[in-house]
């Protein structure tokens, strides 16, 4: 029997007792975002402590301003090291009245179509998938006692609430986390029985524009059709955004965008995603992207331009006939790799300025900005994970982007210099941050068994 055989042997044999301990790690009410339960987030960092002392790795919990940091580290002496990223804080449960059992009490259920379940609020995001690694570690030290490589792991409690302190926590420990590859927990499969690796994760760039006109209201009976009026120039201004073809029209905007290799679009276009099958469900059915696109580039490996919120003027009830003095829209983008946020503000700044009247002012908020990032396709560490998955899962894995953003990837390969394998094994249906969350026995199980499988690949 191999390494990697005995240890899949002793995560089947161990089920039970792995159930018991995701369970008890469930208990723990860790809402980061509450005062409330801040005692919890602490129990929570001492329970994660605690698991990695009893597999005999060294752990220490970092007061942070916020919610601690959980370190553990292996030195075997192993020709390679891996950080693994996961986070122990939770969602808030509301409305709470829409759980069919307390959020806090964890059991099994079952899908519609038969799927044993574990419910509880954390179950899939992310306290089970962060016990199938170190579920993975414990069936490889019991059946071994030697891991295949060196593991430094990291537990936030701040992951849920925007993760406030750990750029300050990375800068002060940047040392003690260097390694040769980030493995991070927290992503899904593309269905129930095909398992993927998410390889690129957009960037964020958020700003505030805001546009002046007169120095005060205006009656619009006797100013009307002479003042200018800033919800006209803002409307106009973000119209102008994109072109008749679903393309932004801010000049440079993709001068930094690099195109996907043909076999990454060819593999995307395998899978048949449908304008029918992803926005049906939300009551839409034409993409309004970049027409010559497909909808998966569109809402994965491609940059956009969003509003986010705009008002000005009077909106309560009844009318109020004005030109109001000013109109504020919130701007998103969502950027792909090599484009600087900082780039991009100044091009949009330069965008809204050229159409403003002489007498009109626009105020454009700092861009608060993250930027992209992109696993090169050809690298060995996902080749290898990638055929790990494979050998558990009997199907290859899809390799994709996720069009949201995960900025502690991002500051992984800008503060410690290192790539990232997003390897998670949630679903669609989950219900994550909502009511009822819960994640499915098979992904809790077979995602162990595979991280067994992919750590002893890496070595």
């Amino acid at each position: 029997m191999t390494a990697v055989d005995a240890a899949l042997q002793a995560v089947d044999q161990g089920l039970d007792g792995a159930l018991e301990r995701l369970f008890a790690f469930l208990r723990i009410p860790s809402i980061s975002t509450d005062p409330a339960h801040a005692a919890a987030c602490q129990d929570a960092a001492q329970w994660v402590a605690a698991e990695l002392a009893s597999l005999d790795i060294p752990a220490e919990v970092h007061p942070t301003k916020g919610h601690p940091v959980v370190i553990g580290r292996t030195d075997t002496g192993a020709a390679r090291r891996v950080l693994f990223y996961g986070h122990y804080d939770v969602q808030p449960v509301d409305p709470l009245n829409l759980w069919q059992d307390p959020p806090f009490e964890p059991h099994f259920g079952e899908t519609a179509d038969g799927r044993r379940t574990i419910v509880a609020r954390g179950a899939a995001d992310d306290k089970g998938q962060v016990l199938t690694f170190l579920g993975a570690l414990r069936a490889l030290k019991e059946s071994g006692g030697r891991l295949p490589v060196d593991v430094t792991i990291m537990l936030e409690g701040e992951e849920e609430c925007g993760s406030p302190s750990l750029p300050a926590f990375l800068s002060a420990h940047a040392g003690a986390l260097g390694a040769d590859l980030a493995l991070v927990c927290d992503t899904g499969m593309w269905d129930p029985k095909t398992p993927s690796i998410t390889t690129s994760l957009r960037g964020i760039l958020h700003t505030e524009l805001t546009i002046h006109g007169a120095n005060r209201d205006l009656h619009s009976g006797l100013y009307g059709g002479a003042a200018a009026n800033p919800i006209h120039l803002l409307s106009r201004i973000l119209a102008d955004a994109h072109d008749a073809d679903g393309r932004v029209a801010i000049p440079g905007f993709y001068d930094e965008v690099r195109e996907m290799p043909e076999a990454v679009r060819e593999r995307w276009r395998s899978l048949n995603l449908s304008a029918e099958g992803f926005l049906g469900p939300v009551g839409l059915s034409i993409p309004v992207g970049e027409r010559d696109r497909m909808l998966i580039e569109q809402i994965q490996s491609r940059p956009t331009f969003e509003v986010n919120g705009i008002y000005g003027g009077y909106i309560g009830e009844g009318t109020k006939t004005i030109i109001p003095s000013k109109a504020t829209a919130k701007i998103s983008f969502r950027l792909v790799a090599d484009q600087d946020p900082a780039k991009l503000w100044a091009a949009f700044a330069a965008f809204v300025r050229a159409r403003l009247p002489a007498d009109c002012t626009m105020e454009l908020s700092e861009g608060d900005g993250a930027r992209a990032f992109l696993v090169p396709p050809d690298s060995p560490d996902l080749a290898k994970a990638a055929a790990a998955l494979e050998q558990e899962w009997g199907v290859k894995p899809v390799t994709i982007g996720t069009g949201g953003s995960i900025p502690i990837v991002g500051q992984f390969k800008q503060r410690l210099g290192v790539d990232t394998l997003l390897i998670g094994f949630g679903l669609d249906d989950d219900r994550v941050h909502a009511p009822n969350e819960k994640y499915d026995l098979s992904s809790f199980h077979k995602g162990t068994r595979s991280w067994v499988r992919i750590l002893s690949a890496l070595a």
